[in-house]
């Protein structure tokens, strides 16, 4: 592959980070402090969201699977068509509708879209990595660059977001440390701006949204030019050839024959979608894959979604959260150039240790809330971040190609391993992000106060310290037990170029 179609690539799947990057970190707290709606009902909003992306991965999957062969590939009709209406529904996510009573059912309808949106989105982008070259090594490079990018589209989100919605959440009359002798009246100091500042603040999350909305067509603009689908096609008079297609003479043109599938010999047979996706839940390594990166995914979007809450309400850092999420996400950014060496030096489950580094860390930043403590903590949790991002989408085309191995006259099994992990992946991270705002509701959270109760600011310290921790030690355990190694990878390669 050439640096050009990898960077292309790469740059094709930045916009959807770049959005669930905003949504991530930003999502929860304008729904109860912009917004305006309960906690239930955030709870509500994130988790049917989370769990109707989840449920339209399978269903992606099955009618991606059954699509013909077009004049720009399989795929990436699929990625074209979604996006218009992508950018839409994240539009009017981010809408302060004129009504008070259906504000929750408002915000549902649009996130749940979205989220479906962007699935019929991911799980193409995401199975094309197995179309661009029949190498390991190109595509291991190729979802280098696009984490790399993805990383980048996060930090950008973030950062747009953070800086351009910042003011809507810093509330001038509230000092940063409460008095000696704190009060309930104290507490219960009303931050809910007037009518004019809500207005303002809304004008402010529209203008994120627009900008947001921008990058995503820019992507997919620049997907379409620079990356090429190996399709079914016969082509004359080709001047080179590899691998994955194979020639022959007639009169006197030479005829090069394209396979519909990388791997597959010209008698395989397309795996029915109800048996693929029997065969991948019995399959080993990717079981014991998926059931460890639900885990760590959902400590990630606990802590991306709580971040926020925790330094404005319960740290003393408000004036400081969009540089500590900046911070976040650019120590994560630099660092994946580094796992990929340290995951090609040492292996892959060596380089998911990387992904415990930041459990001491959060436990001392929620125990000791100190501003140099929080900044290192934020680089620290990048570095664990941009781990937990690369490895699995590195993992994932190893388990596709022990699976071929091992049902060596079947295909079309690709999409289906990439849409059941994000099905598994989004419900565990819908159903925590769920529990995380019940919590806040059931210890009294209460929208545009100073200071919450010592229960919310408990809560939210669990959600930041104790339950991440724990999730990702879980996920490490089970990972333990993988059991495709670097050895067990090239014997896998040496197989398949066999059998191809």
């Amino acid at each position: 592959l050439s640096i050009c179609s990898k960077l292309c690539y790469a740059i094709g799947g930045a916009p959807n980070q770049v959005a669930g990057s905003a949504a991530a970190f930003f999502l929860q707290i304008y729904l109860l402090d912009i917004a305006h709606i309960t906690p239930f009902h955030a709870s509500l909003v994130l988790f049917i969201g989370k769990a109707s992306g989840a449920f339209t991965d399978p269903v992606a999957g099955f009618f991606i699977s059954k699509s013909r062969w077009t004049r720009i590939g399989r795929l990436m009709p699929w990625m074209l068509a979604c996006t218009p209406f992508t950018v839409v529904s994240y539009f009017f996510m981010w809408y302060l509708p004129p009504f008070v009573s259906g504000r929750a059912a408002w915000y549902i309808t649009f996130n749940c879209l979205f989220q479906a949106l962007t699935t019929l989105f991911q799980v193409p982008y995401s199975a094309l990595t197995m179309f661009l070259s029949t190498d390991q090594k190109d595509r291991d490079s190729a979802t280098a660059y696009r984490m790399t990018m993805e990383v980048l589209g996060t930090l950008i989100g973030a950062a747009l977001q953070g800086q351009i919605v910042a003011s809507a959440h810093v509330s001038h009359h509230c000092t940063v440390n409460p008095p000696v002798n704190t009060t309930d009246s104290w507490h219960d100091t009303t931050s809910i701006p007037d009518p004019s500042d809500i207005l303002s603040h809304q004008v402010i999350y529209m203008i994120a949204a627009g900008v947001i909305g921008g990058v995503y067509l820019l992507g997919i603009v620049v997907l379409f030019l620079g990356v090429k689908e190996k399709d079914g096609k016969i082509y004359l008079n080709m001047p080179r050839f590899n691998n994955h297609y194979f020639t022959f003479i007639h009169g006197k043109y030479r005829y090069f024959l394209f396979l519909l599938d990388p791997y597959a010999l010209s008698s395989d047979t397309a795996i029915p979608f109800c048996k693929g996706l029997g065969l991948t839940m019995k399959h080993g390594p990717y079981v014991k894959l998926t059931a460890s990166f639900l885990l760590i995914s959902t400590a990630v979007q606990l802590e991306q979604s709580n971040f926020v809450l925790f330094c404005t309400q319960a740290s003393g850092l408000r004036n400081h959260f969009q540089y500590l999420v900046v911070t976040i996400l650019v120590s994560a950014a630099v660092s994946v150039p580094f796992w990929q060496k340290i995951l090609q030096r040492f292996g892959k489950k060596c380089a998911a240790c990387g992904i415990s580094w930041m459990i001491p860390f959060a436990v001392m930043l929620v125990t000791i809330p100190n501003l140099i403590l929080a900044y290192l903590v934020a680089f620290v949790s990048g570095l664990s971040i941009a781990a937990s991002l690369l490895l699995p989408w590195s993992m994932l085309p190893d388990v596709v190609d022990n699976f071929r191995l091992q049902n060596p006259h079947g295909k079309g099994q690709e999409t289906i391993f990439y849409s059941s992990y994000v099905f598994f992946t989004k419900m565990s991270a819908g159903i925590g992000l769920g529990i995380s705002a019940a919590g806040l509701e059931f210890t009294g959270y209460k929208p545009g106060i100073c200071r919450q109760s010592d229960d919310v600011i408990l809560t939210l310290k669990i959600l930041i310290g104790a339950v991440p921790g724990i999730l990702i030690f879980m996920g490490l355990f089970i990972l333990f037990f993988y059991p495709i190694t670097e050895q067990s990878r090239k014997e896998t390669k040496l197989a398949l170029e066999e059998l191809r």
